[in-house]
């Protein structure tokens, strides 16, 4: 749904065949994870992220991703190594076969993959809660950084797995950046 679309909780109720009490408390579990707007007798909304709050996300983004990167790497990719090396393999050949509706779930199980070889739970589960937000906002501009995400992951990926943290810190910055001109970009219009 386009941000603005209005969230009826009757008709949504009546889709799913459930009373409004369960849709009235999905929404306002969206609202606080930011998906949807709740607006005291206007109802809900599908949220539209502003370029400041898209901003301001990416640089909490990039700070977790960078830490759980040089975790990652302090433990050479831990118990999902072997998972890490695989997904950029399983990334590569679904962009040589232009399988572009397999490449959205693999960015976010690579991300994944980074905070759970971290070994840090806490960060890994805020780092969930901050990668669905941002995949929310990109899955709409994926053909624009597909081809050049995949190398950065794997650059990334190499650095994990060779234990070495301040590279891998800096090439996931890097990447973040880049996620964050693309927001620059689609926002300035």
């Amino acid at each position: 749904m386009e941000p603005g679309h209005r969230l009826i909780e009757a008709n949504i109720a009546e889709r799913f065949g459930v009373s409004r009490v369960p849709v009235r408390e999905a929404l306002s579990q969206l609202q606080s994870e930011g998906f949807v707007e709740l607006v005291r007798y206007r109802g809900a909304t599908v949220s539209g992220a502003s370029r400041a709050d898209a901003l301001e996300l990416m640089q909490v983004r990039r700070g977790l991703e960078v830490l759980s990167a040089q975790l990652a790497a302090q433990r050479h990719g831990g118990d999902v190594a072997d998972a890490l090396s695989a997904i950029v393999d399983r990334a590569r050949q679904a962009r040589s076969t232009d399988a572009m509706n397999a490449v959205p779930p693999l960015v976010f199980e690579f991300h994944e993959l980074v905070a759970t070889a971290s070994g840090n739970r806490q960060l890994a589960e805020m780092l969930d809660r901050a990668l669905r937000r941002v995949s929310w906002v990109f899955d709409r501009h994926l053909e624009a950084r597909a081809d050049a995400e995949w190398d950065d992951h794997a650059a990334i990926a190499h650095a994990i797995l060779n234990g070495s943290p301040v590279q891998a810190g800096y090439l996931m910055s890097e990447h973040i950046a880049k996620d964050e001109l693309l927001i620059r970009e689609l926002h300035a219009g």
